[in-house]
């Protein structure tokens, strides 16, 4: 028995409804009648069997958010011409990412053969980029940035929170310890950063301390977790960024709790950068495999 295939018609108006999130604008756009829109997509669903949209906001459920990344894929296929710039086989998409170095290392890279085996016919481009202290990569398709989140200039979306606590190796605790209360952090050698800045845990310990000013500083979280390793000092380490150091044991924590970080990680994108399949795969793939 052939599989049925939806209807061009009914394609079309999902991609244009799941990027616009407004029936009017995609009626506009598809220059039929909103009722239409309704129809098609109604259409699609029962057709497919799962429900793509999940509420009145038109986002996307599980199954339409991985549905949108195939649609998109055979409307980028069907627009290539035969001939065109001289071959009727579409080569492999670029897709060119600029990454924090810590979360590239220790949350993207361990999932990154996930995302080549779903998407065989992406390249990716890796790039370093440290928004906050202003080392930007160029022309990048998609950014992470480590920040506030209020970002003017781009399209975002928050796709990771962590929380933060003190680290240090076992050796620096044996000479040094014990650490009984944030008190004892007084006379240790505290790591510093300007993307971890210690007044996070200072204030949620109630202690009135200024921002250390001696010490070495790294503008690396992960360099960072290498000096503490080394016994250079204690270092406020991110859990999730730092659970490499924590697993194979070369950092400890100190105390039970953890303090939210102020700052987050955003997946960051130019207006008109998700009308690309691959932006589009890549973000709603990024977003369900991220802890």
């Amino acid at each position: 028995m052939t599989s049925r295939i939806p209807p061009i018609q009914c394609l079309l108006t999902f991609e244009a409804l799941a990027r616009l999130r407004s029936v009017t604008q995609a009626a506009e756009e598809q220059c039929v009648t909103p009722s239409a829109v309704s129809h098609r997509v109604k259409q699609l669903e029962q057709l497919l069997g799962v429900k793509l949209f999940g509420r009145a906001d038109f986002s996307l459920t599980t199954e339409g958010s991985e549905y949108l990344a195939h649609v998109r894929e055979g409307l980028s296929i069907l627009e290539r011409f035969p001939g065109k710039d001289g071959s009727a086989t579409p080569g492999k998409r670029k897709l060119r990412l600029a990454v924090t170095p810590t979360f590239a290392r220790s949350i993207l890279m361990p999932r990154l053969r996930q995302f080549a085996d779903a998407y065989p016919e992406i390249d990716i481009i890796l790039q370093v980029s440290i928004p906050l202290l202003d080392v930007v990569a160029e022309d990048a398709d998609l950014t992470i940035r480590f920040g506030t989140g209020r970002y003017a200039d781009v399209e975002h979306v928050c796709i990771m929170k962590d929380d933060v606590t003190p680290m240090a190796s076992p050796a620096y605790i044996r000479e040094h310890g014990p650490f009984d209360s944030p008190e004892d952090l007084a006379d240790a050698t505290l790591l510093r950063s300007p993307l971890e800045p210690w007044r996070t845990w200072f204030a949620a310990h109630d202690q009135d301390w200024p921002e250390p000013i001696e010490g070495s500083s790294f503008n690396d979280i992960g360099l960072m977790c290498d000096a503490s390793a080394q016994g250079l000092g204690v270092g406020l380490v991110r859990l999730k960024l730092g659970a490499p150091w924590l697993e194979n044991g070369t950092l400890v924590r100190i105390f039970p709790r953890q303090v939210p970080s102020p700052h987050g990680h955003y997946l960051c994108w130019r207006t008109g950068a998700m009308d690309r399949w691959e932006c589009a795969a890549f973000a709603d793939w990024l977003k369900k495999a991220v802890p």
